[in-house]
């Protein structure tokens, strides 16, 4: 099958090429980079120079599905064509997201380019679309942030355990904000520093509120609070929410019984890892794992989820893959097995 990765000079892009590289169904043949069009990868990139491949200003060559690693509007407006030429999509950005053209142009600034393809485009975050994803040609990858939250938090919804009052605070490594040089992910200001932004409303918040609601008939009450960490990849979600009938969840037995139903959740599910003590942003590094773990605060009667992803991988273009695998008909976890690097 022949892929092109539209923007392989960013981080999400360059993840996608070294994941797809030895995956045995693919071949890419195709990649751009506004910036670094005409120049070979392994100018830009020395870790891809196995790939002989011209980062090109579009693509070229006829192909089979495509992704896209432009920021959001950007990406709209070069996945629509390839749409329009029966070539599957997997969008990385926020284009496809959610499903209101007006929420969109609310969070994001701008009108969505061809708001028709909001309809009909599947979120990508497998576990809970995987039906969907595989009758789709038009695949919107979840954010990084949302995927840790709503993997955390989706057993809980949909068994109706909690109250609407949701708290989610997330943690990420700075490689989230793109690889374009900022202010607030420059050296100088990140390193031996921790600090909260967007506490006026993410933007991610919408995408979780959207499919954490597809999940339950209650509207969720979710206060949303982002960080960032001086450290490269990763991101770690603590999740909080008080159950609804906490007398039903006490004692040792009550821990092990929100163990049980996160596992029973997620037991078909190979790339959610329900695990019996809180992970670490190491252990997910490099693969495609969301590490869960659930547990309860027997004095408040609150559920606690600790959860975490490398933002790189889980969070972009190794879901990507993943979305890719299913919508073709390969095996999930095809060029996905990788154990995390660690320490």
């Amino acid at each position: 099958m022949k892929v092109g990765i539209i923007n392989i000079t960013g981080y999400a892009g360059s993840e996608l090429a070294r994941i797809l590289y030895r995956h045995p169904e693919v071949e890419i043949t195709s990649v751009t980079g506004r910036s670094a069009a005409g120049q070979q990868l392994n100018e830009v990139f020395p870790h891809l120079s196995a790939m002989d491949l011209t980062i090109e200003p579009e693509l070229s060559g006829s192909l089979d599905l495509v992704f896209s690693a432009l920021p959001h509007k950007a990406s709209a407006e070069a996945c629509i064509p390839e749409l329009e030429k029966g070539v599957k999509v997997v969008d990385i950005s926020a284009d496809f997201r959610l499903k209101q053209a007006d929420e969109y142009a609310e969070w994001y600034g701008v009108d969505h380019p061809d708001p028709t393809y909001l309809e009909e485009a599947v979120y990508g975050l497998t576990e809970l679309h995987r039906h969907d994803v595989r009758e789709s040609r038009l695949v919107a990858n979840p954010g990084c942030y949302p995927t840790s939250a709503i993997l955390a938090l989706a057993p809980a919804v949909a068994q109706g355990i909690i109250t609407q009052d949701v708290i989610v605070d997330s943690k990420s490594g700075v490689s989230g904000g793109g690889r374009s040089l900022t202010m607030t992910n420059h050296f100088s200001e990140v390193n031996e520093n921790v600090f909260a932004y967007a506490l006026g409303g993410h933007r991610h918040l919408p995408e979780i509120t959207q499919e954490l609601g597809n999940l339950s008939d209650e509207t969720l009450n979710l206060t949303f609070l982002t960080h960032l960490i001086p450290m490269t990849r990763g991101i770690l979600s603590s999740s909080y929410a008080t159950l609804a009938n906490p007398s039903e969840w006490t004692g040792d037995e009550g821990k092990k019984r929100i163990m049980d139903l996160y596992q029973d959740y997620y037991a078909d599910d190979p790339f959610v890892q329900v695990v019996p003590v809180p992970p670490q942003t190491k252990q997910t590094l490099g693969n495609n794992l969301c590490l869960v773990h659930p547990t309860i605060d027997q004095r408040t009667g609150r559920l606690m989820v600790i959860s975490c992803l490398d933002n790189l991988v889980k969070g972009a273009a190794g879901q990507a893959v993943q979305n890719m695998n299913v919508m073709c008909g390969f095996p999930e976890e095809t060029s996905l097995e990788a154990l995390a690097v660690y320490p």
